[in-house]
């Protein structure tokens, strides 16, 4: 099956009755998708800022905005949340903001609507530019937001790539999703695979198996998943018309794997890459321990105690370090061993250590931090050591430590995700550290150990 690139969506030979998204009883077609652009094209080009950071839930919105940014010759930021502390902490990535609801934001605001009307002949639009792209903002190791661009000729290669993989599965489906288009893993499947294939697409991200389960029966569905979310599948529940799931975002249990196919009778296809490298590698599980095979075009090599990636994917010449420790085969595939760095996933989700341990050293009274994974009861979770200064410490002795706790996870709550604010907290007097002054993770994880 052959994909339509980006640049042609617009003006593809497609009727203009092609659905492009649906939600509830409305659907958005072509014509509609056609319309809705020029009228946001319309809008940006009146407008002097370049950089447009797409705040948006619906899916379809998010799409118009995507495609009236970059043909109105504007640059789209995809800052990965919609908060407005963090947007007005961030305002300098950008020059204004587009969304689909009003935002308590003060900088140039524009709303993305749909009033359904339909062009039925495709009109003209501005041709991109060339060198066109998107920004996206993932973690990086130092707690600041990382600045990743993405060319629009690499996502139609993605696109292209899981096509070739996927398309006879994906034929005839409508593509429902549990995950964002703010993070690459849903750009790329939950966006630029359908819109490239003409499938139709859910404009509304899926949160419960509940939500899953009431798909109406008359469709086939490819459902673009998180691991989190199969681990939340609820067996009690009619299974939908599900012909594809596929799985990206982090590790998924082998124990998961077979519930999830054990209800919905397929088994789930797993994609491993990052934002920084796009897809990289894939496997299909019916047994445990079935290594990654990489995508056409992709060589990852050791290079001393780090592995670098090359890819079709990958603009820079040199490649990229990945994150993860690889065990490979005689055969050319791999295993995941674990992740380097301060960067960890929690519920499938980039987290920077560094980051909550910024956020939480801007708590008053609080005098050093030191922020890591914690799993209770086959959960993980954040948790953080603080040292306090004396009036804090005071405070903490003479009150409830939990009404103490529940403040600052209030306070942290519009400047993290929620799966990064700290759920366990000890107090010490100082940070353990080695012989050469330097904080041992794995120690300081003992001291969140439970007791009998």
């Amino acid at each position: 099956m052959k994909t339509l690139p980006f640049a042609a969506w617009l003006n593809s030979p497609r009727a203009a009755e092609t659905p492009i998204a649906w939600l509830g009883d409305q659907t958005w077609t072509l014509g509609h998708l056609r319309h809705d652009v020029s009228q946001c094209v319309a809008q940006l080009t009146q407008q002097p800022g370049e950089r447009w950071a797409l705040c948006f839930e619906n899916s379809y919105l998010f799409i118009v905005a995507l495609l009236a940014s970059l043909h109105a010759g504007k640059t789209p930021v995809i800052p990965g949340h919609s908060r407005v502390s963090l947007l007005a902490e961030q305002q300098s990535l950008f020059d204004g903001v587009l969304s689909d609801r009003p935002l308590n934001w003060e900088g140039p605001h524009y709303v993305v609507a749909s009033d359904n009307m339909q062009t039925t002949d495709a009109p003209a639009f501005p041709a991109l530019r060339e060198d066109a792209y998107v920004e996206l903002f993932t973690s990086g190791s130092t707690g600041q937001p990382r600045r990743v661009i993405k060319p629009i000729a690499c996502l139609d290669k993605e696109a292209a790539l899981l096509a070739a993989r996927f398309a006879d599965r994906l034929a005839g489906c409508r593509v429902v999703a549990s995950v964002v288009p703010q993070h690459l893993y849903g750009l790329t499947f939950r966006i630029f695979l359908p819109m490239s294939l003409g499938l139709p697409l859910h404009a509304a991200m899926l949160y419960y198996a509940e939500q899953l389960a009431a798909l109406d029966g008359l469709h086939r569905y490819a459902f673009i998943s998180s691991p989190a979310f199969l681990k939340r599948l609820d067996p009690r529940l009619s299974p939908p018309p599900v012909s594809l799931i596929l799985s990206a975002g982090g590790m998924l249990p082998w124990r998961d794997v077979q519930e999830t196919a054990n209800w919905l009778g397929v088994w789930p296809d797993e994609i491993y890459g990052s934002t920084e490298t796009g897809i990289l590698a894939w496997r299909y599980r019916q047994q445990d321990n079935i290594s990654w095979l990489p995508f056409p075009g992709v060589t990852i090599k050791q290079e001393a105690e780090s592995f670098r990636a090359h890819s079709p994917l990958i603009p820079e010449p040199e490649g990229l370090l990945l994150d993860d420790e690889l065990t490979f085969d005689a055969s050319g595939t791999f295993q995941i061993a674990g992740r380097r760095g301060r960067v960890v996933k929690i519920e499938e989700k980039r987290i920077s250590l560094s980051e909550i341990e910024r956020r939480v050293l801007e708590l008053g009274g609080i005098r050093e931090a030191a922020a890591l994974p914690v799993s209770r009861g086959g959960r993980q979770g954040v948790g953080v050591l603080l040292v306090l200064d004396d009036e804090m410490r005071t405070q903490w002795l003479r009150s409830d430590s939990k009404a103490l706790e529940l403040s600052w996870r209030r306070a942290l709550i519009p400047w993290l995700e929620p799966v990064a604010v700290p759920r366990y907290w000890r107090i010490l007097d100082e940070i353990p550290v080695n012989s050469m002054n330097k904080r041992v993770y794995a120690q300081l994880q003992e001291l969140f150990h439970e007791t009998p």
